[in-house]
């Protein structure tokens, strides 16, 4: 055990949004929610309390602390006296009910067990969701890595072939606990919630609405083109900076969002540049992928309204969190007149995009 005072010497805290309320002492506002006392915990979140809330499940903190960059959660690693360390995700109060935490590990585990390099959390105790009086945490081991590079076909194959794995696992059973992305959740629900709380400005309000219920209504027409498609158990989130590449090959992480989606969301972010770069990347990221795992070509029709949904959805997100004064210290560029001409600059380039056609994977 190490005493406070030594603690408070060789913390090593960087300042990212959520080490900064810890460190200063800035009291975040309370959630009008049933338990305002976890949100109230959870807002206020001390480093001395990051380590006393790990030591309770058995480890010995060595006072070395760093914040890592997570917004939704809190997420940290944790120094060991053994000279390892941990990654502990503290949870957003009433985000996730437990059982979809629960659920979201299971997935993580039964792919870890097939020996798909993922980071699943760690079991103690016969659980992987550990709770303290105000929270509700998960271990992970301490992996490192780089970003995949989307310019190198052969990583791409790479990453195809894993993903391929995990949606063949993702393709076993439906999540029963978890969200459907879909273009309710991800779309008319963001767009409204933006909208009912005033957050874009008055002139602003009548291009904003318009275009976003053109996009939406295009976004329907893609899925119509798609047809009937199926929807599997996916990461949800797969950008590249949740893939840590190493001499090994890649590793995924944080499955926070994992929910029913069609493959092609686990697919699409991998793919960069213009529209020849994409179609090679497409290319590359489908013969690794399909040595494990069919692809429904139809597919291809929803990427643009993937694309549309995810630029609505993470403006819906922030305004959400904008109660929350760490997210202003991470976003302060967010709810200006600037910010919001510029969303509706790129939603209005986006909606060029739906009009073209899908890539093209000729299998």
């Amino acid at each position: 055990m190490v005493s406070a005072k030594l603690r408070r010497v060789i913390l090593t805290l960087s300042l990212t949004a959520f080490a900064l309320p810890a460190l200063f002492g800035l009291e975040l506002i309370v959630l009008n929610t049933q338990d305002p006392a976890s949100h109230q915990a959870y807002a206020n979140l001390s480093p001395d309390e990051v380590l006393n809330s790990i030591e309770q499940f058995g480890f010995e903190c060595d006072g070395r602390l760093l914040a890592l960059n997570s917004y939704e959660n809190r997420v940290y690693r944790v120094g060991l006296n053994d000279g390892q360390s941990v990654v502990a995700k503290f949870y957003r109060p009433a985000r996730w009910s437990n059982e979809a935490i629960l659920e979201e590990h299971r997935f993580t585990q039964a792919l870890a067990e097939l020996e798909i390099p993922v980071v699943a959390p760690i079991e103690i105790n016969d659980s992987t969701l550990l709770e303290t009086e105000h929270f509700r945490i998960a271990l992970f081991e301490n992996r490192g890595g780089r970003a995949p590079d989307l310019e190198d076909f052969d990583q791409l194959e790479q990453m195809g072939r894993f993903m391929g794995r995990i949606h063949r696992v993702g393709q076993a059973t439906p999540f029963t606990h978890r969200p459907t992305l879909n273009i309710q959740s991800f779309g008319v629900e963001p767009r409204d919630f933006i909208l009912e709380n005033a957050f874009i400005p008055p002139e602003l309000v009548q291009a904003y609405q318009s275009l976003t219920d053109q996009l939406l209504a295009e976004a329907a027409q893609c899925y119509e083109r798609a047809g009937n498609i199926n929807l599997i158990r996916c990461h949800g989130d797969c950008h590249p900076s949740n893939v840590l590449w190493t001499d090994n090959g890649p590793h995924i992480v944080d499955f926070d969002d994992a929910r029913m989606a069609p493959a092609v969301q686990d697919l699409w972010m991998f793919l960069a540049g213009d529209r020849s770069d994409r179609t090679a990347g497409l290319d590359a990221v489908l013969t690794g992928y399909t040595e494990f795992c069919d692809f429904d070509a139809r597919e291809l029709h929803l990427i643009e309204a993937l694309r549309t949904l995810r630029l609505i959805h993470y403006y819906g997100w922030l305004a959400k969190r904008w109660d929350d004064p760490a997210f202003k210290i991470a976003f302060p560029w967010f709810n200006s007149q600037r910010c919001w001409e510029d969303h509706i600059l790129s939603l209005r380039e986006q909606a060029a995009l739906l009009h073209e056609e899908p890539l093209s994977w000729f299998g």
